[in-house]
């Protein structure tokens, strides 16, 4: 297989009939996926999302993809093409916008419903271009066939990329189902058709590649929930993804057998459910939903409540009921059920979320604990029966972490594929077809830009490392007055400390340290503010860690006297 090296420099010019091909989100990671396509001068991009922030990245809503290496080219850009309608995949498309307002957006009638409540929120009005399975499209020098894909999100797509460099299979997320609730299977024969053709690149969905077998189909979980729905005796609170259609369409005709009520909580569970619902995708009996007001009238036999918060996000809904911060206040008979997956890295937010439940005496039913949740995303079996039916010439696995592109590249190598033909790279990484033959030709800036409320770009890595810093280690502001005729301190230096624990054995060893620093500094030339400034700063930094191990955020305020 073909790895990237480190130390790659800025790709060449590109081949005058080439395609190059460069991830900016989605390679190592679950989430910020964006792939740019650029052809004979002009990019497509496919996906625009963004990643959610880790216990790592305080204070942070959301990761962006780094447009920096396109922002010179916006013009050149003939379209922003998404596969679904799913956060990683189109949560970054207003950002996008901010920078050029007209970009075509394309994309199912779903999907662009779902994106277009986010430009409504912006105040945006790109052009969108509403397509469809076995639809033909061409935007600039990319000719695109649109594939039907099941996924957990209705309308999933696939993209075929057709240019004078080769053909490119985009299968976007999806899985197999042969018993999809919608009726809507992936459209093998299309991928079949495709490789008669001749897929030059395959770019193909990672994130179950270490499992084996095939995806549980989405009506085998049916039964579980009919359960928790037969023997719950008080409220059911139910917490999945805004955006899972399918999920919450069994939830809500668990409800409507069992003579519950529905309400929707939080505010982009209420926009996309009722998105769902007027587009034809959610099936909702007359009657059942009703405003959360209503609900709360009515028995606790009767309730069942559909929150957002199923990842442990401390300001969704669920998160705020376990810490005793919502409306809905959680109690003994209630029964919490989280019909979603545990996206890697959020282990830790998940678990103390479902700790605070069950210590106010909720039963949390979970997929760790009962068959609620199946999986969006093909696994090993289903990859490899693509890589048959497509047989492409070279691969290059997207979506998911490092373990799930390596995983993903192993099936496509045990199927036939040429190693030196499979691209196990990261984002920003480009591959460049030309001649029918792909390669590693360099990279671009493709890191972290956060977005910290209303600020984009503007947090650094230095000031989320402040940030922790602060939390575990807390803040300590030393102010020093400073006698410039020689150079020592006219005062006793003075100590403001937030969030560090300390003593007054504390602050005469801290005194004693700046004292014996500042008589050792001048013996050797007498110190100015500037240079007592920097002294002061090394002789805590290096105290603390000796003394305490603590490594807290210090501000220096030397006055002269």
């Amino acid at each position: 297989m073909t790895k990237h090296e480190l130390d790659l420099s800025t790709p060449p010019r590109l081949a005058a009939r080439g395609l190059r091909i460069t991830a900016l989100g989605g390679l190592g990671e679950i989430g910020r996926n964006m792939t740019v396509f650029e052809h004979k001068g002009k990019l497509l991009i496919v996906d625009c999302g963004v990643l959610f922030p880790e216990e790592n990245h305080p204070g942070i809503d959301v990761i962006l993809p780094d447009f920096s290496s396109i922002r010179h080219r916006l013009k050149d850009i003939v379209a922003v093409v998404l596969t679904h309608g799913h956060e990683d995949h189109i949560g970054a498309v207003p950002y996008l916008i901010r920078e050029r307002g007209d970009i075509p957006i394309v994309g199912s009638k779903l999907t662009l419903a779902f994106i277009g409540a986010k430009f409504q929120e912006h105040r945006q009005n790109p052009p969108t271009v509403e397509v469809a399975e076995g639809e033909k499209r061409s935007f600039g020098p990319f000719d695109l066939e649109f594939i039907a894909v099941n996924h957990s999100i209705p309308d999933g797509l696939a993209i075929a990329i057709r240019t004078e460099a080769g053909l490119v299979l985009h299968t976007g997320d999806f899985k197999m189902d042969q018993f999809p609730l919608d009726k809507r299977i992936t459209d093998l024969n299309a991928f079949a058709r495709l490789g008669e053709e001749g897929v030059d690149v395959f770019l193909t969905d990672s994130t179950n590649a270490e499992v084996p077998g095939f995806t549980t189909a989405e009506k085998d979980i049916s039964p579980a929930i009919n359960q928790v729905f037969r023997t719950s005796p008080r409220r059911i609170v139910v917490s999945s993804f805004a955006s899972h259609v399918h999920r919450i369409q069994q939830v809500l005709d668990a409800a409507h057998e069992h003579g519950r009520k529905v309400a929707f909580v939080g505010r982009s569970m209420v926009r996309n459910m009722g998105i769902a619902s007027d587009l034809g995708y959610l099936n909702v009996p007359k009657g059942l939903v009703v405003d959360l007001k209503v609900l709360e009238k009515l028995p606790d036999d009767k309730m069942v409540l559909i929150c957002t918060g199923s990842q442990g996000e401390p300001m969704a809904a669920l998160s705020r009921m376990a810490n005793r911060e919502h409306i809905i206040k959680i109690g003994e008979g209630d029964t919490v059920l989280l019909a979603s997956s545990l996206i890697p890295g959020n282990e830790n937010a998940i678990y103390r979320v479902i700790n605070g439940l069950i210590k106010w005496g909720a039963n949390v039913v979970h997929k760790g604990n009962a068959r609620v949740h199946v999986s969006g995303h093909a696994s090993a079996g289903e990859l490899v029966y693509c890589y048959n039916i497509v047989k492409p010439k070279n691969v290059m696995p997207v979506h998911g972490e490092w373990r799930h592109l390596v995983a993903n590249a192993d099936l496509a190598v045990k199927t036939g594929v040429p190693e030196e033909n499979v691209f196990i790279v990261e984002d920003g990484v480009t591959v460049d077809l030309v001649d029918g033959k792909a390669s590693i030709t360099g990279r671009v800036a493709a890191g972290y830009v956060f977005v910290d409320g209303m600020a984009v770009g503007a947090a650094s890595a230095e000031a989320l490392t402040d940030r922790q810093k602060l939390a575990e280690d807390g803040a300590i502001t030393i102010l020093g007055i400073l006698d410039t005729r020689t150079g020592t301190l006219a005062e006793p230096i003075e100590f403001f400390v937030r969030g560090f624990a300390h003593d007054d054995d504390w602050i005469r060893g801290a005194t004693k340290a700046i004292d014996d620093a500042i008589k050792e500094a001048n013996e050797r030339k007498m110190l100015d503010g500037h240079a007592l400034e920097i002294l002061l700063a090394r002789t805590m930094n290096r105290w603390m860690l000796r003394r305490y191990r603590r490594s807290p955020v210090f501000t220096i305020i030397v006055v002269d006297a």
